[in-house]
C-alpha cells in the first residue's frame, strides 16, 4: 500500500495526502477527515524509514546506558523520555551492558538510523565515533559522566562530592575501617566516588580505607565481595562498607545477613543512587541519592538545545547528590 493508492482511492492529489500526513493544518477539515477515513479503510502505514532517508535525518533520539537492569538507568531514561515526549520526539534505548563491543554496535545502529540526537554513558574509547556522528549531523550529549566542557556537553552528578559525603557520614557514625566496594575501577563514576571517599579518610586520623574491586556493578558482585570480606578474621574485617551503587549494597546486605552479621551493629552498609529498592530492603539502606529523573530531564533539555543550535556553547552541567540516612548505618 502506497501514498499513490491512498490518493487514487480518495480522489485527491499526492500533495494533498502528503499534507494530511505531514502538514494537516494546510488541508481543509472536510478533506482531511475524508483522506484519514480512506487511510483507515485501506490500512495504510507510511514508511517513516524511507521518509527519513529522503530528509537525511530521523526525528528520534538514541540513548545508550551502561546497564538497563539497574533501576538508576531506567529512572534516568524515564526522565529523558518524559521530556522528549513534550517535544514529540521518541526515544530509542540501547543497553551496552558495560561491553565496549555492544556499545559500538549501538553506535553503528544509531548512525544508520540517522537519529537527530544521541545521549550516551560511554564504556569504551568512543570519542572518534562521537565526533563522526556530530560531523554527520547528530547532536551528542554525554550523560552520567563529566567531560569538562571540552568537546561535548555533559550532564552528570558530582560523584566525588558523593564519595565525600558518604564517607564522612560513616566516619561521623564512628566507623574507622571502611571498605569501598565497586568496579571496575575503569568506570569514571566508581573512580571519582572512591577518590572522594579517600579524601575524607585521609583527613580523619585513625581511619583507613580498603578498596575491593568488583567486575560488575550488580548484586551478585556485592555478594561475592561480602563473602571475600567474611573470609577475613573478625579483627581484620571492615566495620563499614561503602558500596559503589545500591545493587552492590543490597548484595552485600544479603550475604552478611545470611552469615549472621548484624547490620549496622557489627557492620554498617552505605549504598549509592538511592533506588526505590533501597528504602524497601529488609534493613532499609542508607544511600547517597542521585537526582535520577532530574538528570534525565536536564540531559534531554541539553540535547534539544544542541539539536536546535549545533554551534551552541558546550556545557558541563553538574547536579548535586545528597545523603539519605536509614537503618543500615544509623541503627
Amino acid at each position: 500500500m502506497s501514498v499513490k493508492d491512498v490518493a487514487a482511492a480518495a480522489g485527491v492529489s499526492l500533495g494533498t495526502v502528503s499534507n494530511v500526513l505531514n502538514r494537516p493544518e494546510k488541508v481543509l477539515p472536510a478533506t482531511r477527515e475524508h483522506v484519514l477515513a480512506v487511510i483507515g479503510d485501506l490500512g495504510f502505514v507510511r514508511n517513516d524509514a524511507a521518509r527519513q532517508l529522503r530528509a537525511g535525518t530521523n526525528h528520534a533520539v538514541g540513548m545508550i546506558v551502561l546497564d538497563v537492569r539497574n533501576p538508576f538507568f531506567t529512572d534516568v531514561a524515564q526522565g529523558v523520555e518524559d521530556r522528549l515526549g513534550e517535544h514529540g520526539r521518541p526515544l530509542i534505548l540501547g543497553n551496552s551492558g558495560q561491553d565496549a563491543r555492544r556499545e559500538l554496535t549501538y553506535l553503528d545502529l544509531f548512525e544508520e538510523q540517522r537519529v537527530s540526537g544521541l545521549l550516551i554513558t560511554p564504556v569504551g574509547q568512543v570519542l572518534p565515533r562521537l565526533r563522526r556522528l556530530r560531523e554527520r549531523g547528530t547532536a551528542v550529549v554525554v550523560v552520567d559522566r563529566r567531560t569538562g566542557a571540552r568537546e561535548f556537553s555533559s550532564v552528570a552528578v558530582d560523584d566525588k562530592r558523593g564519595g565525600r559525603i558518604g564517607a564522612q557520614h560513616l566516619v561521623d557514625c564512628g566507623r574507622r575501617r571502611i571498605a569501598f566496594v565497586g568496579g571496575p575501577k575503569g568506570l569514571s563514576q566508581v573512580r571519582h566516588r572512591l577518590h572522594g571517599a579517600q579524601d575524607v579518610v585521609d583527613a580523619s586520623p585513625g581511619t583507613q580505607l580498603t578498596y575491593v574491586e568488583t567486575p560488575t556493578m550488580d548484586a551478585v558482585a556485592g555478594r561475592q565481595a561480602a563473602e571475600q570480606l567474611l573470609g577475613l578474621g573478625k579483627r581484620s574485617r571492615p566495620d563499614a562498607i561503602f558500596a559503589g551503587n545500591d545493587l552492590i549494597a543490597l548484595g552485600v546486605l544479603q550475604a552478611l545477613t545470611l552469615a549472621g552479621v548484624r547490620v549496622p551493629d557489627d557492620l554498617a552498609i552505605l549504598g549509592y543512587d538511592d533506588i526505590d529498592f533501597a528504602a524497601s530492603a529488609a534493613i532499609p539502606l542508607s544511600s547517597v541519592r542521585q537526582p535520577r529523573e532530574q538528570l534525565g530531564n536536564v540531559a534531554a533539555d541539553t540535547l534539544l538545545e544542541v539539536i536546535a543550535d549545533p554551534a551552541a556553547r558546550v556545557r558541563d552541567v553538574v547536579l548535586e547528590p545528597e545523603l539519605v540516612v536509614r537503618r543500615s548505618t544509623a541503627g
